[in-house]
């Protein structure tokens, strides 16, 4: 049995493809070949109940995004159930990133501060609807949106801290953070 709140999300379901029980696949990783590959185990869940784990019988791309049938999985009504919900691993990815890419799980929850040391908040998720990744940070009184830029963020993995030399404003665009 995974441990749901340790395990690494890699996809959300998003919606049934076609009538023999496919699923489209919002990935939530780097690796969508790695990770959804024909044999995989996932796991997922509805509501609060406890995790289950689905096979991957097959995989393929389109359009950027993988369809995925899952073993005892035989119907467009049956995958209908499995839309919205989130699948989770517990496998490593062995292979490293190039300096500078990091998980996301590994910023969320980063504490996140300025060069001065004020503390901005912590890091909730990571958007990559863009060319520039940007982190979604909770701060005293807002969220904040900053981005994931070498000439702004220093990461610091190990230390769970991200330092932060915003321009001039840009945490100001989502009013008074302070």
């Amino acid at each position: 049995m995974v441990d749901w709140d340790t395990a690494i999300l890699v996809g959300v379901i998003a919606r049934t493809h076609g009538n023999r029980g496919e699923v489209i696949v919002n990935p939530e990783t780097d690796f969508p070949e790695e990770r959804f590959r024909t044999g995989a185990q996932l796991w997922t869940r509805r509501r609060e109940r406890p995790p289950v784990v689905m096979e991957v019988v097959t995989m393929r791309m389109h359009q950027g995004r993988p369809v995925i049938m899952f073993s005892g999985i035989g119907s467009m009504n049956d995958a209908e159930l499995l839309a919205g919900q989130q699948l989770r691993t517990d496998e490593v990815v062995v292979e490293l990133l190039p300096e500078g890419e990091y998980f996301h799980r590994d910023l969320i929850g980063c504490e996140v501060v300025t060069e001065g040391g004020e503390l901005v908040g912590r890091v909730t998720s990571v958007l990559d609807d863009s060319a520039q990744s940007r982190l979604v940070v909770a701060g005293k009184r807002s969220e904040l949106l900053i981005p994931l830029a070498d000439e702004i963020c220093t990461v610091d993995v190990a230390a769970r801290r991200i330092t932060v030399r915003p321009p001039d404003g840009l945490l100001e665009l989502n009013g008074d953070w302070r």
